[in-house]
């Protein structure tokens, strides 16, 4: 009788250390590497996904429609931030970012480096304060001023489902960004283009 019991107990510990074992198992940390172009969405929320959505769309239409597909002397633009209009703390520099950049790639157009103004004021100060020979010195008031400027805004609406007796919770998220290139001369809005993008998430009551 005593060998039953201790026969039961062994095996109860044994089933107790293989549930313990596969619960800890699921609480490893785990990676994967994904391809940057790839679409993946984990819930309805802003993510990498639709910026390469948004950078894509926006870079081939300022490409391919005028003032830019008409000029051959790559005009100067300078770019200021996308103005996040919506609820979610979302990094525009990233858009704006990459679309200068592959404009830049395309030979369209050149860009003045409005973020590191106050760093060229001070490398061409440093250069002109005795330290550097004359015929080394960045000249000052050569510098080229913007012709066009580029501008925008990201704005999103959330729509939950009314409520009422279902499984799953029902949220649609909807984000629209616009942008638009003006002419610093004239004030004129030489070109202008949006990206829309709408998400339906639907989640279990019950679940993790």
């Amino acid at each position: 009788m005593r060998k039953k019991t201790r026969f039961m107990r062994l095996m109860l510990v044994s089933a107790s250390l293989a549930v313990m074992m596969m619960t800890l198992g699921g609480c490893f940390a785990s990676t994967k590497d994904y391809d940057p172009t790839d679409t993946i969405h984990y819930d309805a929320s802003y993510d990498f996904s639709d910026k390469n959505k948004i950078v894509n769309d926006l870079t081939e239409s300022l490409n391919n429609r005028s003032p830019l597909a008409a000029r051959n002397d790559r005009p100067v633009v300078v770019v200021y931030n996308v103005a996040n209009r919506t609820n979610e703390h979302i990094s525009t520099d990233l858009i704006t970012d990459d679309i200068r950049q592959r404009i830049m790639v395309s030979g369209k157009a050149r860009f003045v480096n409005r973020v590191q103004r106050e760093a060229i004021e001070q490398e061409t100060g440093y250069q002109h304060g005795g330290d550097v020979t004359p015929e080394t010195r960045a000249q000052r008031s050569r510098q080229i001023g913007a012709e066009y400027m580029i501008t925008g805004t990201l704005r999103s609406i959330t729509k939950n489902e009314p409520r009422q007796w279902r499984l799953k919770k029902r949220k649609l998220q909807y984000y629209s960004l616009t942008l638009e290139l003006t002419d610093l001369e004239t004030g004129l809005i030489e070109w202008a283009d949006s990206v829309e993008i709408v998400r339906e998430e639907a989640k279990p009551f019950v679940g993790w």
